[in-house]
């Protein structure tokens, strides 16, 4: 029998009570500051976040070096991005989250090549700049058709104090018309990824736009149509399910960030007529900076199932003119027998499943309409690295009695999971094992499990396909999660 909302919330206060009497008195009284669940009407979910993690607990977060590298500069093709400082942070976010690109690797894109300076005790002692110097020297004659370098400064860096702006004033000077960036992301900066997505564009604000010299540029010929598809990685190629929706409706797309992105496609961005947001967290900061300092509107998106498409693409075509508008609606009708087709299919074999989900980014939030649409329910949700307007936002996505946990701990979501007995869960590569050896199914919902795309009408058919998968395979019944085996 489905419990009432209030059994929901009475189940969920009794289980958070329970986990945090693991804790010292003190660590529990911080974490329950992190816990809760959503009630209707309130303005956000109940929950502190963008906080420090305790020191001790299994944190499922990341760095800041992560955030910058590993999110948004890294998929930027046309460039080498060096990581600076010693190997292991390199080695680590090579080619990490499957940031699809169109181009020959090692001639004119670089995603999935690594690039670092190598730090070893006489750099700490003396300093990289030099190195740093002849890395860039080299990376000229190796690679010319690279069309800029970033520099993303690991720990070491901020510690001894490396000047990587002189390095790339000097470079630049010396290649002319070459894009050089520094970029200050060591991982210790701030409380996680985060602030790294910030320093990021940041970077992108100083030494991308204020430097372009538009005298200097092949002219740029602007259409009243033209858009910036902003905070799209292309997982599995979800950049390209989206630009094929936006320019069905008649749209131009003049930049992906970062996406299967390059440096020109940055620096035409500001002569967009609109920006279309889809990871707010990583990118809400430039896209403020350009409506500031350009005028350009921007807008949130969600291309994560058919409802949320529908509502979308009406949001962005009320940007526009008439004809927009109606070709939106012509694109939405077009798709809407192959959405029920997948819906008709996978609905009957998905209803009323339940679905936990900790993840990073958006998809917090903007998935759970997808998983709606099959029928499925959201149980419980919580950000790795979330502000309080990433939870403002997830109101209108939750639902009342919503379990909601911030920078979950593994304790935490190994003891949330085995209460709430959820039929699926969806979360990172940290936590897949340790729930499938749970007997739990998982799917990985940061790069889509070597799957996707699951972004626009295509996408979804994907996202249906696999999340029945993950459920219905005959593995689980041959495998007992530890509180079944105790029964």
């Amino acid at each position: 029998m489905t419990a009432t909302v209030e059994e929901r919330k009475a189940a969920n206060k009794a289980l958070i009570d329970e986990v945090l009497k693991a804790y010292p008195e003190k660590m529990a009284k911080r974490r329950a500051k992190h816990l809760g669940t959503f009630e209707d009407g309130k303005p956000d979910c109940g929950v502190k976040s963008n906080i420090k993690s305790l020191p001790g607990v299994m944190t499922i977060r990341g760095c800041a070096y992560a955030g910058s590298k590993g999110v948004v500069w890294g998929p930027i093709k046309d460039m080498i991005h060096i990581s600076h400082g010693p190997v292991g942070c390199g080695q680590y976010s090579w080619a990490a989250r499957r940031n699809y690109y169109i181009g020959t690797t090692g001639i004119d894109t670089f995603v999935t090549m690594q690039f670092t300076s190598d730090f070893q005790e006489k750099d700490i002692v003396f300093g990289g700049d030099k190195k740093l110097d002849k890395i860039i020297d080299e990376i000229q004659e190796l690679f010319p058709l690279n069309k800029g370098i970033s520099i993303q400064s690991e720990c070491p860096i901020g510690l001894i104090g490396d000047d990587i702006e002189a390095v790339s004033k000097k470079k630049t000077k010396q290649y002319e018309g070459h894009t050089i960036v520094p970029v200050r992301c060591e991982g210790f900066r701030g409380v996680s990824q985060s602030l790294g997505h910030h320093l990021a564009n940041d970077a992108i604000r100083d030494w991308v736009f204020d430097k372009v010299d538009p005298n200097k540029r092949p002219e740029f010929k602007s259409t009243p149509y033209d858009v910036a598809i902003i905070g799209d990685y292309n997982i599995g190629g979800d950049a390209w399910s989206s630009r094929i929706l936006l320019e069905e409706i008649g749209l131009r797309v003049i930049a992906q960030w970062s996406g299967d992105g390059s440096i020109a496609e940055l620096e035409n961005t500001p002569k967009a007529k609109l920006n279309v947001l889809h990871c707010y967290r990583s990118m809400n900061y430039i896209s403020r900076h350009m409506e500031e300092k350009y005028g350009i509107p921007w807008v949130e998106y969600n291309f994560f199932g058919p409802s949320m498409i529908e509502k979308s693409l009406r949001e962005i075509a009320s940007h526009f003119d008439d004809t927009i508008k109606a070709n939106a609606e012509k694109v939405i009708a077009k798709y809407r027998p192959l959405m029920d087709a997948v819906i008709a299919r996978f609905k009957p074999r998905l209803q009323g499943k339940k679905v936990m989900l900790f993840v990073g980014g958006l998809r917090p939030r903007h998935v759970i309409g997808a998983y709606e649409d099959l029928g499925m329910d959201v149980v419980g949700t919580g950000y790795e690295f979330g502000h309080n307007d990433d939870y403002q936002r997830t109101t209108h996505y939750v639902k009342d009695g919503t379990l909601i946990y911030d920078d979950v701990t593994g304790y935490e979501f190994e003891k949330f999971v085995e209460q709430v007995q959820p039929d699926l869960v969806g979360s990172g590569i940290k936590e897949k094992y340790v729930f499938q050896k749970m007997g739990v199914p998982f799917r990985q919902m940061h790069s889509w499990d070597y799957s996707g795309p699951y972004h626009g009408y295509d996408g979804f058919a994907i996202f249906a396909r696999d999340m029945d998968m993950a459920i219905s395979s005959p593995i689980w019944s041959l495998t007992k999660a530890p509180w079944k085996k105790a029964a």
